[in-house]
C-alpha cells in the first residue's frame, strides 16, 4: 500500500509533460487518479497507458476556462469514487512574445487558463473536500516571482498563482476545513 492508498485525485493537463508524471507518481502511490485534458486523445491513451500498468486512473475532458467542464468534473469525480481529496492544478500555458508583441487576446488566454482555471478548480474542489478535507496544489513557476522580458502575460499568471493560493490557503484556515493549498 501506498502513501496516497484509498485517495482520490484530479490532475489537469495530465496527458502529457508535468502533469502526466504527476498522474503516475500518484498513483504509483495508491491514489486513484482522474487525469483531465483538452486533448482527448492523448488523455484517454495516456490513462490507458497507466491502467494497463496496474494503477487506477481514468480520463476526463475537461477545459479548465469552463465552469460547467469543471462543475462535471468534480461532480463525476466524486459521484464515481465517493470522494476528492486531491486537485493538481497543472494546466497552462506560456507563450514568447515581448510586451510590444503581446496582443489583448494572447494575454486574457493566457490569463483565462492559467489564472482563471486555478480559481475555478480550487472553487470547485473546495466545495468537494470542506466537509473532510484534503489537498489543492495549484502550479506556480520562478516565473511569478522573478518575471521575464519576453513571457509577460505568463510572468504576471504565474504570480497571480501564488498570491492567490496564499488567499485560498488562508480562507480554508479560518474555515476550518482542513483544505491545504500550496504552490
Amino acid at each position: 500500500m501506498g502513501k496516497l492508498a484509498g485517495r482520490v485525485a484530479v490532475i489537469t493537463a495530465a496527458a502529457d509533460g508535468i502533469g502526466a508524471v504527476t498522474a503516475e507518481t500518484l498513483a504509483g502511490e495508491g491514489a486513484t487518479v482522474v487525469i483531465t485534458d483538452i486533448n482527448v486523445a492523448e488523455g484517454a491513451a495516456q490513462a490507458q497507458r497507466l491502467s494497463e500498468d496496474g494503477l487506477a486512473v481514468s480520463f476526463q475532458r475537461h477545459d479548465v476556462t469552463s465552469e460547467d467542464d469543471w462543475s462535471r468534473v468534480i461532480d463525476a469525480t466524486v459521484q464515481q469514487h465517493g470522494r476528492l481529496d486531491v486537485l493538481v492544478n497543472n494546466a497552462g500555458i506560456a507563450v514568447i512574445a515581448s510586451l510590444e508583441q503581446e496582443t489583448l487576446d494572447g494575454w486574457r488566454r493566457t490569463q483565462a487558463i492559467n489564472v482563471e482555471g486555478v480559481f475555478l478548480g480550487s472553487r470547485e474542489a473546495v466545495r468537494g473536500m470542506k466537509n473532510r478535507g484534503g489537498s489543492i496544489i495549484n502550479v506556480s513557476s520562478i516565473e511569478g516571482l522573478i518575471g521575464e522580458p519576453l513571457v509577460p502575460a505568463y510572468n504576471a499568471s504565474k504570480g497571480a498563482v501564488r498570491l492567490f493560493t496564499k488567499s485560498t490557503a488562508l480562507y480554508c484556515a479560518q474555515q476550518g476545513y482542513g483544505i491545504r493549498v500550496n504552490s
